[in-house]
């Protein structure tokens, strides 16, 4: 199966990255922008100055507003937000050819219907071929050429084999999986998991603290995963825990950065205000994380504890003391 083209769907930091790693496999790369500023910097200044300063972009690179322009791509990446992946997706069934292979990159669980991303591909594009990428990448450092491994998801193993060659480059290697479902969940449960992480930093309640919330977070994540079908050796992988650990233990997640700031007393609008425009997924998708598992019975009070914090239902030291006082527990 030989791919040639790519079309990449957002204009964010994320999306373009991965714009630069579809031209860095060989692929001929046109991403399209909803923000007429960033097209514009692209074409006239050689980089995403809006979402991605300081990164050149190859001359051959293409950016469009127009949704046609990625028409007759051969495979198509979805690098939308979670919660606007759908209307994404509405607007380019119109040029999508039957049968395109479409991966999805955004992390989330949708509001409202508590979908996955690829029950919501399946719902706007039945037709299309669906994947999921997901894993540790900070969209700077793939930007930048650093050494990145991923999970390529798909349940065609052939067309996640071909994906997985079309997009690959010594200096970032997707690890391929048929496991769609634990692929979506580590990807979206360890941004949840990230706010709570960057709250114990902010509260400083130590590294102990924040070792005890990965592993025991860890824990939620799979036992989500398992119970919307997904396998727990998936979520032990690159998908799950290695994106958990990146994403709870650095700054430059914007998830980690929000529970950072609300642990040091600031409020939640302030604290998203100083992304600059930046979307942090977990704040979204908290409470589709909270209301998915109660409708599959599965306890997460971490997550919980993260949705109630953000919706204003109880204060961080309210929060922190229930998590605290709960019932002492076997570990498995």
């Amino acid at each position: 199966m030989s791919m040639k083209t790519a079309g990449v769907i957002g204009g964010g930091a994320w999306g373009t990255a991965l714009a630069l790693v579809c031209g860095r496999a060989g692929l001929t790369t046109t991403l399209w922008a909803r923000e007429p500023e960033v097209v514009d910097a692209i074409r006239t200044q050689g980089e995403n100055s809006v979402f991605l300063p300081g990164i050149k972009l190859d001359p051959a690179f293409a950016a469009t507003g127009d949704l046609a322009d990625l028409a007759g791509c051969d495979l198509i990446l979805n690098v939308t937000p979670a919660q606007h992946l759908r209307a994404s997706l509405r607007a380019f069934a119109p040029h999508a050819r039957p049968g395109v292979p479409i991966l999805l990159c955004a992390k989330g669980v949708e509001q409202g219907t508590l979908k996955l991303m690829t029950e919501i591909l399946a719902e706007t594009l039945p037709q299309a071929a669906p994947a999921v990428l997901s894993g540790p990448s900070f969209a700077g450092e793939v930007a930048r050429g650093l050494p990145t491994a991923v999970t390529l998801a798909c349940p065609d193993e052939a067309l996640g084999r071909a994906l997985a060659e079309a997009i690959a480059s010594p200096l970032f290697r997707p690890y391929v999986a048929t496991d769609m479902v634990g692929a979506e969940i580590g990807g979206s449960v360890k941004n949840v998991l990230a706010i709570a992480c960057g709250i114990v930093e902010g509260r400083g309640l130590g590294r102990s603290a924040h070792a005890a919330l990965i592993t025991r977070g860890f824990a939620e994540l799979t036992r989500l995963a398992v119970a919307l079908g997904g396998e727990a050796e998936t979520v032990a992988g690159l998908c799950g825990l290695g994106d958990l650990v990146l994403t709870c233990s650095s700054a430059q997640s914007r998830n980690n950065r929000i529970g950072l700031a609300l642990g040091q007393g600031m409020s939640l609008e302030a604290a998203l205000a100083s992304l600059g425009g930046a979307v942090a997924e977990g704040v979204a998708s908290a409470p589709a994380v909270r209301d998915l598992a109660a409708k599959v019975g599965v306890e997460m009070p971490i997550s919980d504890a993260v949705a109630a914090i953000l919706a204003g239902e109880a204060d961080l030291d309210t929060a922190i003391a229930g998590l605290l006082s709960r019932p002492l527990k076997a570990e498995r």
